[in-house]
Parts: C-alpha cells; structure tokens; sequence
C-alpha cells in the first residue's frame, strides 16, 4: 500500500511566516498556445519539503552535496499525537521507537497537527526539544520528518535549536507532511514502512518541495 505524506500545492497555500507566497497560474493553454504549462511562483520551503543543512549555515551541505540514501529508507513513527498547543517533544517520549532508531532510519513525528492544515492553529505545532534531537542524532538518525510546519516553534527562538542540531549533523529535515495516522497503525500490527522524500534537484538549494510517500508491505 502507498501512502501519500504530501500536502497539495496550490495558489495561497500556508507558508512559513515571511517565506514567499505560493501563486500557480497559466502560463500557456491549450486554446491559445496548443499546450498547457502553468507558471510557478514559490519558495524552496513551500509545502511539504525538506530542509539542507545548509538551510541554517551557509558552511553546511546544500541538498545537492547530500547522499540520495538521506531521502528515503525504513521509517520509525513516533507517536506524538495529543500533546496540547507549544508543547515540547520530550526526550522520554522517544521510548517507544528508541528500538527502531539507527543509521539509514527515516524518524517521523506524528504530532497529528495536519489536522490544522489551513487554520491559525497550524502555527501552535509541537515542536522537538533540542535534547531530544541530540539523542535522535546520538542514535545515528539522520533524516527526520514531521507534520507540522517546523521542527522547532512557530516563531522560532532565534537560534532554531532543533534545527541546528540536525543540520549540524548533516541530516535532513521534512515538514508540513501530513497523514502519518495509517503508518502509526502499519507499525502497531508489525508491518515494514518504507518512506521516500526525494526533492526536487534544485542547484545549491536550501531546500525543495517533495512528494513525500509511505511504502506500507
């Protein structure tokens, strides 16, 4: 079964407060040009899409200098729905997965904020704690993934501690997925989830919108 992560792009879609508005317009149609080509007016952080690490320093890789193993690989989901608005993904919360964490691991955070998708409420996301990105980190994790709009809080503390931890480490961030519920219930029964968060290849970026999907055998 596949599983689609992803959130639509559309004109007025959310973004980040202060990133670019997302506009989707024709560029040629059928009945004046003979084809249909949309033009596209986005940032590289627009929908569900990963960060580079060089999103928070310029010293760090862009997603170009990064392995394509860092996109996709056996996902562990954590199980972070029910927590109230701004509140901290603690390192005691990562005990349930803790097994399943290690290199090649795709971490994903199931806050069930999606559900916000589209409302004022969407920006009072959960966040990770930045001790607890360290242990994600310490465990070999590279690639991390939530649905929500950050990892870190909206707004964020000036330093973005979540962030930095994992871009300091080189690894991958995904945000705004959504639909993490039927994963949660693939792993409950046993089942393998394999996860791909393949970018678009945009030169020295600091990151690009994805078709984030979930492979459940």
């Amino acid at each position: 079964m596949i599983v689609d992560l992803s959130v639509p792009v559309v004109s007025g879609m959310p973004v980040y407060p202060g990133d670019p508005e997302v506009e989707i317009t024709p560029a040629l149609t059928v009945a004046e040009e003979g084809v249909n080509v949309l033009r596209l007016h986005l940032g590289s952080q627009s929908g569900t899409h990963v960060d580079a690490p060089c999103h928070i320093d310029d010293a760090l890789p862009t997603l170009g200098d990064l392995p394509l193993e860092r996109f996709l690989g056996p996902a562990a989901v954590l199980d972070a729905r029910g927590l109230p608005p701004h509140a901290p993904i603690t390192p005691a919360m990562l005990g349930p997965v803790g097994g399943r964490l290690g290199p090649g691991t795709v971490l994903l955070v199931a806050t069930g904020w999606d559900a916000h998708w589209g409302t004022p409420g969407y920006l009072a996301h959960p966040y990770l704690e930045a001790e607890t990105a360290r242990l994600v980190v310490a465990a070999g994790v590279r690639t991390v993934g939530v649905d929500a709009l950050s990892v870190d809080p909206t707004p964020a503390p000036a330093d973005l501690p979540a962030h930095r931890v994992l871009c300091g480490a080189h690894g991958v961030i995904a945000e705004n997925l959504r639909n993490l519920g039927p994963l949660l219930e693939a792993q409950a029964a046993g089942r393998a989830v394999e996860v791909s968060l393949l970018p678009l290849r945009l030169h020295a970026a600091d990151g690009a919108p994805v078709r984030a999907v979930a492979v459940i055998t």
